[in-house]
């Protein structure tokens, strides 16, 4: 079993950068792809960004590309979501999820991922 907690949410001004921290407990974290959700207020959840379990291969929502980061640490047991360029949009419960691996699949689904974390806010001011 694998626990997750996320942390460096906060608020921030348009064009402004935040970094996500997600820290997971247990051995086998390296085994897991690590993804990034987010969810607005009202809406779905959505996926923002995935990345394998060798940090060899990542993905991202067409929304987010060129603008966010993601990256893993699996001797820190520890992923990561750097966010530059903020805009209002992007104001959501950001989630980190773990998945264990399949050959292929892209992990862009939330019902790919096995362990969720609690969340952190991000707000983006205008």
């Amino acid at each position: 079993q694998v626990q997750l907690v996320e942390s460096g949410g906060g608020s921030v001004q348009a064009g402004g950068s935040l970094r996500l921290s997600c820290a997971a407990s247990g051995r086998t974290f390296s085994s897991y792809a690590m993804g990034w959700f987010r969810q607005a207020p009202g809406k779905e959840r959505d996926f923002v960004a995935a990345i394998s379990w060798s940090a060899g291969i990542t993905y991202y929502a067409d929304s987010v590309k060129g603008r966010f980061t993601i990256s893993r640490d699996n001797a820190k047991n520890t992923v990561y979501l750097q966010m530059n360029s903020l805009k209002s949009e992007d104001t959501a419960v950001y989630y980190c999820a773990a998945g264990s691996p399949v050959f292929g699949r892209r992990y862009a689904q939330a019902n790919q991922y096995d362990y969720w974390g609690q969340g952190t806010q991000v707000t983006v001011s205008s």
